[in-house]
C-alpha cells in the first residue's frame, strides 16, 4: 500500500478540475495545468478532492500509484500558489540581470551568456547575485533552473559558481607546499 497514493489530494476553493478524454485538467487562480493518465490508475475528482487509486492489482499499477498522486498534487498547488526557485551566484564579477523574456548572465567568459525565458516562467533579479525562477509548473521550473546552473555550477575550492539557495556546496583544502 503507497501511504502517499492512500492520502485524497484537497482542492482549495477557487480551484476545479475535470477529466477529458484521458487528461486531467486544474484550473485555478494562477491559470491551467493538465496531464495525460494512466490506464493503470483510476482518478476520482469529488467534491472538494481528487482521489488516486490503482485500476488493478498488478504491479505497475501499485508502483505508478504514489507518483500519479504527487503529479496530481502538483497541479493543484502549481495553480493556487505556483513553484519558485532561487539561485544564489558566487564569484568575482559574476552577475544576472533580467531583460524582458531574457536572462542575461555574465560568468567569467569572455562572452555574456543570454538565455531566453520558456514560456509560462517569470525570472526577477532582485541583486546582481539572485535569480528567481517562478512559474505554475513545478518540472519547466526546475528544468530552467537547472539549465541556468549548468552554465557555472559550484567548484569545490573557492565556491565560485551558481548554486541552489540552502544547497551545500562540499568545500576541499587547497594543495599544501
Amino acid at each position: 500500500m503507497s501511504r502517499i497514493g492512500k492520502k485524497a489530494v484537497a482542492m482549495p476553493s477557487g480551484v476545479s478540475a475535470n477529466i477529458e478524454n484521458g487528461t486531467l485538467s486544474v484550473k485555478g487562480p494562477k491559470g491551467t495545468l493538465s496531464m495525460g493518465l494512466l490506464d493503470d490508475i483510476e482518478y476520482k475528482v469529488e467534491e472538494g478532492e481528487i482521489t488516486v487509486k490503482p485500476a488493478n492489482a498488478s504491479t505497475r499499477a501499485r508502483s505508478f500509484w504514489g507518483m500519479q498522486r504527487t503529479l496530481v498534487a502538483n497541479l493543484v498547488d502549481g495553480v493556487t500558489d505556483g513553484f519558485t526557485k532561487i539561485l544564489d551566484i558566487n564569484g568575482v564579477g559574476y552577475r544576472a540581470q533580467a531583460q524582458g523574456k531574457n536572462l542575461k548572465l555574465q560568468l567569467g567568459f569572455s562572452h555574456d551568456v543570454d538565455i531566453v525565458v520558456p514560456e509560462g516562467i517569470e525570472v526577477k533579479t532582485p541583486d546582481q547575485t539572485t535569480v528567481e525562477i517562478s512559474g505554475n509548473d513545478k518540472q519547466a521550473v526546475g528544468q530552467f533552473a537547472a539549465e541556468v546552473r549548468q552554465w557555472r555550477k559550484p567548484e569545490p575550492y573557492k565556491g565560485k559558481g551558481i548554486k541552489y539557495r540552502g544547497e551545500y556546496v562540499f568545500r576541499k583544502e587547497g594543495k599544501k607546499k
